[in-house]
Order: structure tokens, then C-alpha cells, then sequence
């Protein structure tokens, strides 16, 4: 059974997993800068506690640049950055007496999806959650980018999309980013709001069209078989998926085949199947057909 541990933007969410069976699952909602270790901790214990056996393997994620050499975060572009640079596999083995497998959440998620979630067996995928910003993975001939310094795929959502834009706090400039997520929103307006209310019509066409931008971007970047739409925003479903959808069968270059796109029935559990996957390997992940339940 693996502990499954993703600090997520808005929410640290905890899970066990046997095998593809999740055994049980806790989130922890963290306000600003107010989340610590000890919170993911404490909820980590409780969890088993109640489920009255120990993880047999740990898995953490984190939302930034992981160095695949030592496990550490190594940028999160303003986010967590108590965790930067600290051995969280260090940290694990002190606090539950097992190493840590760390990786990028989108990665990991990635990872989830094509081993057990939507896109069980695919080979070539890219991935794109919405929502607090825009993190992207990819995959391809089953193998997931890292790239040599761990940057490889998962920088997605700065690539720039307009030259006149804002500055995003990455450094770059008109990043998908910085002209779409929560971050770019008016203040006192909410994602929920703009994409279940026609308050905002206007802010959504724009959104949905930066989305659509990038995902371009990154279909013809990796030439993927699936893409799978993930993050808390694609509750709205086709109100979402059909204009990025829709975008990039549009712009695709033309000799390209257009990639199927899916959207997990459950992506907040993405991560931690894919951090399951990984704490029970001891070797580079590689797509696998779906387990059986």
C-alpha cells in the first residue's frame, strides 16, 4: 500500500493506494503560506491510523521543477517554497521510516492517467490541468519527459502566448499562465463563476481561448495520441473541453492526426495513482496496460 502525498494550490490531498484501489483519501484546504510539513504530517498519520496498516511505499508531489537526480524541488514559481531545495525523501524516512519518491504533480498525474485513469496502455499523451495555473506533462513511446535538468514537459502553461502580455511571475513574458488561470482573474471573481455564469462572458471566450493556444503548443510540440484535460474547472465539462477541442483541430498543423481528448472522472486522485505507480517501481516508469481491479 503506498502514502500518497500532493501539494496541490489550494489543497494538500492525501491518499492510500493498493495496487489501483484507493483505500482511502483526506484533503486539507491551506490558506496563502499557511501549509507546513506537520500539516501533511499529521493528516498523513490519521489516515493510517484509520486504515489500520502501513504504507508499504511513499510517494510525494509538488507543484514545480523537480531535479531527477536528487528528488528535490527545485523551483515552484512562488509556490511552497519551504520546500525548496529540502530532501523530502530525507523527510519521509524520519517521519513514516520509508523513502520518498517526489515528483512533479502534473507529471505525476500524467503518469495516473495512463497507467489506471483515462487513458489506460496510451504511449504518446500530454496532459493539461486548469485551474490555479496550467501544469503540463508529457509522455512519449510510454516514456515520461524529464529532460536533463527535470524541466522537460512540465512548462507547458509559460509558453508565451502573447509578446504584448503581462509579466508572469516566472519572468517571462504573456505566458499562458499569467493570462489564464485564477491568478488572472478580477478580484472577487472566481473561476466557478466565469464558466457557470454568463456574468463573464467575454473573460471565458478569452481564457478558453489562451487554453486552446496552448494546447496547440503542445500537440504540435509532442505529437500525442490523447490529451487529457485535468484540474477542478473541467467540472464544467464540455463547456470547457469542445472550444479547446475545437481550437486545436482549427490550428493543427495539417498533416498532423488530431489527437483524442479526455477528461478524467476523477482528477483529483490523478496524482496520487500516478505517485503510487512510481513508489512501487524502482525503475523509470513506462506506460503499462490498466491493472485489473
Amino acid at each position: 500500500m503506498e502514502l500518497c502525498t500532493d501539494f496541490g494550490g489550494t489543497e494538500i490531498k492525501l491518499a492510500l493506494i493498493d495496487g489501483s484501489r484507493v483505500v482511502a483519501a483526506r484533503r486539507v484546504r491551506i490558506e496563502g503560506t499557511s501549509a507546513d510539513l506537520s500539516v501533511a504530517a499529521a493528516e498523513a498519520h490519521r489516515l493510517l491510523d484509520d486504515a489500520h496498516r502501513p504504507a508499504e511505499a511513499v510517494g510525494i508531489a509538488v507543484p514545480g521543477v523537480v531535479d531527477p537526480h536528487s528528488g528535490r524541488m527545485l523551483h515552484a514559481n512562488a509556490k511552497y517554497d519551504f520546500l525548496r531545495d529540502f530532501d523530502l525523501s530525507a523527510w519521509s524516512l524520519t517521519e513514516f521510516g520509508l523513502p520518498a519518491t517526489v515528483e512533479n504533480d502534473a507529471r505525476a498525474a500524467l503518469i495516473g492517467e495512463t497507467s489506471s485513469g483515462s487513458a489506460p496502455g496510451e504511449h504518446d499523451a500530454v496532459l493539461v490541468t486548469l485551474g490555479t495555473g496550467i501544469g503540463t506533462a508529457a509522455m512519449i513511446d510510454g516514456t515520461p519527459l524529464r529532460g536533463r535538468t527535470g524541466h522537460a514537459g512540465i512548462l507547458g502553461g509559460h509558453l508565451t502566448v502573447d509578446l504584448d502580455g503581462p509579466l508572469c511571475p516566472c519572468g517571462n513574458v504573456g505566458c499562458g499562465e499569467a493570462l489564464a488561470s485564477t491568478r488572472a482573474l478580477p478580484e472577487a471573481v472566481t473561476m466557478t463563476e466565469v464558466f457557470t455564469t454568463d456574468a463573464h462572458a467575454a473573460l471565458r471566450a478569452r481564457f478558453l481561448h489562451v487554453w486552446g493556444a496552448v494546447v496547440t503548443s503542445l500537440v504540435h510540440s509532442y505529437d500525442p495520441a490523447v490529451v487529457i484535460l485535468s484540474g477542478g474547472i473541467l467540472r464544467a465539462g464540455d463547456a470547457v473541453r469542445a472550444p479547446i477541442e475545437a481550437h486545436v483541430r482549427t490550428h493543427l498543423w495539417p498533416s498532423m492526426t488530431p489527437p483524442r481528448f479526455v477528461v478524467p472522472p476523477e482528477p483529483e486522485l490523478s496524482v496520487a495513482r500516478g505517485l503510487s505507480v512510481l513508489a512501487r517501481s524502482t525503475t523509470t516508469h513506462t506506460a503499462t496496460p490498466q491493472e485489473e481491479k
